[in-house]
């Protein structure tokens, strides 16, 4: 999709288009937190340049033209016009400069992500496919230090050491979900939180969970990572929706 004539000298269109249209989608699933919570994407090489929405300006009317660039690398970010929300440079600008495989970083407090991370036992067990989906991907943070600031981000960064977790569930704090393109990271966040809400409501039966094994629930995790095209398949099913109902999400 190219930008439209008066954002032509925006770069990362299609970039932008794409993380526009997560924001929308984010919020028509109700996973958003008013005016909180916060996505970015890396632009340059060792990701320490990202894209990100603006400070408190809500998921349900972000657009491409309204994200800005943002140098994980360069602290009076926070003092320029249009600067991020200093939670969301704190967390993700840690995340960018450490972890250079998080090319995409999607941070919501979702209902059933948040649930969980209040638990004592914030582990998922493998008791579907999407549960499964997971298994052994998820680094679990014990320790919540208050609002990401900058030294909370980087102790939270410090977490995704395994390249294999791209899901951290953020004790008492919602849920960070990476990936390589916007479309993977949030095929990956929609499906932890309709796995978290699968075990939340099973946990509420009070009847015993029937747990996959570790062999299974293994195999089921790879197969699911190497199943072709879903992830850009998904994101682009959500952009004809989008576009079908009128949205200005891609200008």
């Amino acid at each position: 999709m190219n930008a439209p004539q008066n954002t032509a000298n925006l770069t990362h269109w299609a970039e932008r288009v794409d993380m526009a249209a997560a924001f929308r989608w984010t919020y028509r699933l109700n996973f958003h937190e008013a005016v909180a919570n916060h996505f970015s994407l890396s632009i340059n090489e060792d990701g320490t340049r990202f894209l990100m929405n603006p400070n408190q300006m809500h998921f349900g009317r972000i657009r491409a033209s309204d994200l800005i660039e943002v140098d994980a690398n360069d602290p009076d970010t926070l003092s320029r016009p249009g600067a991020p929300d200093p939670t969301a440079w704190g967390l993700h600008g840690g995340l960018h400069r450490a972890c250079p495989h998080a090319r995409c970083a999607m941070h919501v407090h979702s209902v059933h992500a948040t649930v969980l991370a209040c638990l004592k036992d914030k582990r998922l067990p493998p008791i579907d496919q999407n549960c499964a989906m997971f298994f052994d991907r998820v680094v679990i943070d014990e320790h919540y230090g208050g609002l990401a600031f900058e030294e909370e981000g980087e102790r939270c960064a410090a977490l995704f050491s395994d390249p294999r977790q791209k899901v951290m569930v953020m004790g008492n704090h919602g849920v960070m979900v990476i990936g390589d393109t916007v479309a993977e990271t949030f095929n990956r966040l929609y499906y932890f939180e309709r796995a978290a809400e699968t075990y939340i409501r099973a946990l509420q039966t009070g009847q015993p969970l029937d747990v996959l094994s570790d062999e299974i629930a293994e195999k089921t995790a790879a197969e699911i990572e190497t199943y072709p095209e879903q992830a850009d398949r998904h994101l682009a099913e959500i952009k004809l929706l989008l576009d079908a109902d009128g949205s200005d999400y891609a200008r």
